[in-house]
């Protein structure tokens, strides 16, 4: 089979060449009985992977399990995967079969595997060496051929960093790793999903279909998702029951879609690999503040070779001009703003001086501080001070959150 057939036998939407390349994998591993580790955010559609790894490979006519690790208690988590035998905790009145032996010959597909308790991921590294497990309350070891196909959302080796999951267990289970990309990373294929879902609620619910004005389909594509295909579905659906116009424009989505104001920035991949981590958006906070700090010390730096140029050019040789004396104090409040008004009296003293043609002028050269740090601090101040020390209004005044200001101003002592 082709990758094109095996998208119209699972009624799977898009192009994108992540999506083609994850379901190739698939196809490659599903006749054999390696293990497969599927990652990918939540909503994504992981869970089509299995299918077709159980479907297109030899164990098709065996049994299909698909568990959901995650919503299952700790508790009783043993006794749904290996069985219980009878009077073995309270509440067991009888003896009872698992998943691994009722699915023996097939295949079980572990959601969120990264759920499992540590000691549930012992028992399931056993059956992955030696195919064999056993029932709570028993001594006897049975012997299951199952193939294991597991699938999270979860970020496993900063887990196991942190002692939630096992080493040896991710290995057994990543033996051949599927990748499915989120929603933001095949942007060509968010129109088709959209008209494939508006068709299936039109069905659904006997109306007119919505269609997406050119606006509105280039909003979607440049949306982030963080719901990716499931938080997509829901939104189609929402806009074809309340929505009266068929045809959705942009101001149309904008209802619809949370926090579409903020800017759609790269992710920030930390050393962990977690892209959900809620550090990306403050590192791009302070990345922004620092490029404001930046661009003002290079307007200043510009402003005073400007000033240099004029003077030694002999341009208003009788007078500095107001100009250049205004430029001279912002340039001095900036560096040094306890002593403005001393030096007040030394722009005025230096216009004197400048109409005496032979007149030997000494100055004192005072060096602006290129610390950004000090940058940060000044400009902290100043919005504190303009906004009357209202921090969420100083935060819009720097262009950063206001997590990222409570944090600059307690690590500078300013509050």
């Amino acid at each position: 089979m082709t990758v094109d057939q095996i998208k119209q036998r699972f009624g799977i939407i898009g192009h994108s060449p992540l999506l083609n390349h994850a379901i190739d994998t698939a196809m490659q591993v599903a006749p054999t009985d390696i293990s497969v580790l599927i990652t990918g955010e939540s909503g994504t559609g992981k869970e089509v992977m299995p299918q077709i790894i159980h479907q297109v490979g030899t164990r098709k006519h065996g049994s299909y399990i698909a568990v959901n690790c995650g919503a299952i208690p700790e508790g009783t988590i043993d006794s749904e995967l290996f069985g219980h035998e009878k009077g073995s905790f309270t509440g067991a009145h009888e003896a009872r079969k698992g998943y691994f032996e009722v699915a023996d010959g097939g295949t079980i597909f572990l959601d969120e595997v990264a759920e499992l308790p540590m000691s549930t991921q012992v028992r399931l590294l056993r059956v992955l060496e030696t195919g064999e497990f056993i029932k709570v309350g028993s001594s006897k070891p049975l012997k299951t051929n199952v193939r294991i196909v597991a699938a999270t959302n979860v970020n496993i080796p900063e887990a196991i960093s942190k002692g939630k999951f096992r080493e040896d267990l991710y290995y057994r289970l990543n033996t051949v790793p599927i990748i499915i990309p989120s929603l933001r990373e095949r942007q060509e294929d968010i129109p088709l999903l959209f008209r494939k879902f508006a068709g299936d609620f039109a069905e659904k619910y006997r109306m007119p279909g919505v269609r997406l004005t050119d606006d509105g389909r280039a909003l979607l594509m440049t949306y982030n998702w963080p719901g990716n295909i499931r938080q997509l579905r829901n939104i189609t659906e929402q806009i074809s029951i309340i929505e009266k116009e068929r045809q959705i424009d942009a101001d149309v989505l904008r209802k619809y879609l949370p926090d579409h104001g903020k800017k759609n920035l790269p992710a920030v991949r930390t050393t962990s690999g977690n892209e959900n981590s809620g550090d990306g958006q403050t590192d791009f906070s302070e990345r922004e503040l620092m490029y404001k700090v930046l661009f003002d010390m290079k307007r200043d730096i510009n402003d005073l070779k400007k000033l240099v140029l004029d003077v030694v050019s002999g341009q208003d040789q009788d007078d500095l001009t107001e100009h250049h004396a205004s430029t001279i104090r912002r340039l001095h409040q900036d560096v040094a703003p306890s002593s403005s008004s001393d030096f007040d009296s030394q722009v005025h003293e230096v216009q004197i001086h400048r109409g005496r043609e032979q007149a030997y002028e000494e100055h004192e050269e005072v060096e602006e501080s290129l610390s950004l740090a000090d940058r940060e601090i000044e400009l902290i101040k100043k919005a504190l001070e303009k906004n009357r020390g209202k921090r969420k209004a100083a935060s819009k005044e720097l262009g950063i959150s206001e997590r990222t200001l409570y944090r600059k101003i307690k690590e500078y002592n300013l509050g």
